[in-house]
């Protein structure tokens, strides 16, 4: 990514240049993905993140209102009431079971938004939501032996004994059935009960001593209407053996205006049963579920009054009430109130008079003056229940204990030690102090105390430290001072022993490289890299507020720019420009920090006791590269390449074994990228060797250029109305990026 960054950087050079400035340029921008980097050997790759070897900074442990059912529509929001107006086709699901879990799991997990429960519909209506493929009934039914026989019936009738024959026979429309030398036999109104007797009279009329069996085989078709505020109303072809409920499920149900407490089945002038599908949902009664005979007429009359239930009971919905019914009746139909229900509040909303609506409360519980279990239902009744409310008087301990967290109390009862045990004990690095926090309501607010104890005391019971705890009382069990179990740096490269090793507190650089061994004979201290976590959040944040910045910077020149253009030309010119840096920017935000330290490392005995022999910080991590032979021609020259050192040489030769410069090369800026991190300008008036190397080294010995340095030609953007912002904003671009490709060489 780095790679892909430098070349997509001097790109974005070569086109903020003026078409005059590049013509005739031959030269080419600073290498991309495949050009050569800083050539310094190899370093070994460093373990994956949670692997061998690797280490990471320690962490600290860490310890819609309720809504109106569809029976008041189109109601204004007040009163912390609020229409429910579901849309789409799963409008009428209700939308508290998606979750697959019932009231007590979503009460446990935490998720029970009283809202919920609100979006509901009739009870009962599921049942017929999902109608079968058939509505004739199993063809592998038994008969029952009141089953009406009549036209389109078959009659299987066997015979054995002295005679013997098999017959099967279909009533005809007049009711008769035809058997060979008995004759033509009426049975049509006879129950399946009387046929097998008829059958047997006419047969001894002509034969004696046999046996008779008298079956049914395939049944007649009847025909049946539904009607009134039916789903679906109309004339039905269904089974013999068809019931109530079956033509019932064959029409759909009852529709939205169609009651299911009183349907009625009429045979003629008569009213021959009303079923109440209460009965059979509620409690499994099919006893009104009478068989159908042809033309009888299933007839839905209009709903009648109806009360919604929402809140704590197993079954909310909308119920049709019948006769009078009383709150206690409507919570029974629903199921109950669910464990967690609160007996201690209803809430009631009415219409009165067809007028208004109002909001009463009331309780549950029996015994009360106020219960209003025996509270007459209207037509329009809202009934709102909630869950219990919390009473939990808890205390928090955290810190070097063996379970942190919250723990119930009885406050004024329960005491330090007893919470001190349920949490396990104290750990071994836990200090004997603890510090107890205390916030107490007064009525000029919130006053907070601080009480400090002796555990050790306090497990002892001693009254003077095992004090009594109060409500959301904050127990810290301070550890012992600057506890840390182990802090780890990892050096590897050209030392004796690399590796991963602990330090002390404020153990440093000097100590850490004596315990490796000090330096291989094939180390090039001066090209070490350290690099610091610490460090690494700190550019981080850096590199964000210049961002931030350059962002701000950009979109203000953008559009003072795009504002002053006097052609379209110059204003579609300018404009992509403006593109081209805001896509530049993107690539630095996703550019991410190194956090190299860059500071002298040289073997122990030479900086121990000096400003360079820092403190190593948990994380750290040091490579130590061998001897390059290298050295980089970087940027805007004919040949960018790596050339064997020569003493001898000067950044000049190297520049010329390059090839030279190319026509958009800027001398005047060259400079030489260090191995150890720094940049060193090449004006002479600017060289200077680095400060440890006077303090420490022969100067003499130092040169401008060294093995692993890189010299860097910088290229020429030329400078023309509103490009000085670009120039210096690709400038730190450009720097950044060579920069962090040198390290990534290094570190490859």
């Amino acid at each position: 990514m780095l790679r892909r960054l430098f070349a997509l950087t001097l790109a974005l050079l070569l086109f903020a240049i003026p078409a005059s400035a590049q013509t005739g340029s031959t030269g080419s921008g600073l290498p991309g993905a495949g050009g050569s980097g800083i050539a310094i050997p190899d370093i070994p790759s460093a373990p994956d993140a949670g692997g061998p070897g690797s280490i990471s900074p320690g962490l600290i442990p860490e310890g819609e209102d309720p809504g109106i059912p569809s029976i008041f529509p189109d109601q204004p929001e007040d009163g912390g009431f609020k229409p429910l107006k579901p849309e789409g086709p799963d409008a009428m699901v209700p939308q508290a079971l998606d979750d697959g879990l019932n009231e007590f799991e979503r009460f446990i997990t935490g998720s029970l938004p009283e809202d919920q429960l609100t979006n509901i519909r009739r009870f009962g209506m599921e049942f017929f939501s999902n109608p079968p493929s058939t509505y004739a009934p199993s063809g592998m039914v038994p008969v029952r032996p009141d089953y009406v026989i009549g036209p389109g019936d078959q009659i299987r009738i066997d015979v054995w004994g002295m005679v013997e024959g098999r017959w099967t026979a279909n009533v005809a429309r007049d009711g008769t059935i035809s058997i060979p030398r008995v004759g033509v036999i009426r049975v049509a109104g006879l129950s399946y009960d009387q046929l097998e007797g008829v059958i047997d009279g006419e047969l001894s009329r002509y034969y004696s001593n046999y046996e008779l069996s008298v079956t049914l085989g395939a049944l007649k078709d009847i025909k049946i209407y539904v009607v009134g505020n039916a789903r679906q109303p109309g004339a039905y072809t269904v089974s013999s053996l068809s019931t109530l409920v079956n033509a019932l499920v064959a029409a759909g149900g009852p529709g939205p205006q169609g009651t299911m407490r009183d349907i009625q089945v009429r045979r003629g002038d008569r009213v021959v049963t009303r079923f109440d599908m209460y009965d059979f949902l509620l409690r499994g009664d099919k006893t009104k579920d009478i068989r159908l005979l042809p033309e009888d007429v299933i007839f839905i009359p209009p709903v009648g009054s109806q009360a919604a239930v929402t809140g704590n009971v197993k079954n909310p919905a909308i119920y049709e009430l019948k006769g009078e019914t009383s709150l206690s009746d409507l919570l029974e139909m629903a199921g109950g109130m669910t464990a967690t229900g609160y007996t201690g509040r209803v809430q009631v909303m009415r219409v009165m008079e067809r007028e208004y609506r109002t909001i009463f409360e009331g309780d549950l519980r029996a015994l009360q003056s106020g219960s209003m279990l025996n509270l007459r239902l209207v037509d329009g009744d809202y009934i709102r229940l909630f869950s219990v409310i919390e009473r939990m008087a808890t205390a928090r301990i955290t810190g070097p204990v063996a379970k942190p967290g919250e723990f119930a109390i009885q406050p004024g009862v329960t005491r330090l030690a007893d919470v001190l045990h349920w949490s396990g004990g104290l750990l071994y690095y836990a200090s004997p102090e603890a510090e107890i926090t205390r916030v107490t309501a007064t009525p000029s607010g919130p006053r907070t105390e601080r009480l400090r104890v002796d555990l050790n005391r306090a497990m002892e019971r001693d009254p003077a430290h095992n004090i009594l705890l109060e409500m959301n009382d904050y127990v810290f069990v301070r550890p012992v001072p600057n506890w840390k179990l182990y802090r780890q740096v990892q050096l590897r490269g050209e030392v004796r022993y690399p590796g991963i090793y602990t330090i002390a507190d404020g153990e440093t650089l000097s100590s850490v490289l004596a315990r490796a061994g000090g330096f291989t004979d094939k180390a090039y201290p001066r090209g070490a890299i350290l690099t610091r976590e610490s460090v690494r959040q700190a550019q981080e944040e850096q590199i964000r507020e210049m961002v931030t910045r350059l962002d701000r910077e950009l979109a203000a020149v953008g559009l003072d720019e795009l504002s002053a253009a006097l052609t379209s030309e110059e204003a579609q010119r300018q404009k992509a420009e403006v593109e081209q840096k805001r896509w530049l920017l993107q690539k630095l935000k996703e550019t991410r920090a190194t956090g190299r330290v860059t500071t002298l490392i040289a073997p122990p005995e030479v900086i121990q006791g000096t400003a360079y022999d820092i403190a190593m910080e948990h994380g750290d991590t040091l490579y130590i590269p061998s001897n390059p032979s290298t050295v980089q021609v970087l940027g805007s020259v004919l040949n960018q390449a790596a050339f064997v050192y020569d003493k001898a040489l000067i950044w000049r030769d190297y520049i010329r074994m390059a090839g030279g410069y190319t026509r958009d090369a800027n001398p005047d800026r060259i400079y030489i990228l260090k191995a150890d991190g720094t940049a060193v300008r090449v004006k002479q008036s600017l060289q200077s060797a680095a400060p440890w190397v006077k303090e420490f080294g022969d100067e003499a010995d130092w040169s401008l250029v060294e093995p692993g340095d890189a010299v860097i030609v910088p290229q020429k953007v030329a400078s023309y109305t509103g490009i000085r912002q670009t120039r210096d904003y690709l400038d730190i671009v450009y720097k950044l990026a060579v920069t962090l490709l040198s390290i990534d060489r290094i570190g490859d």
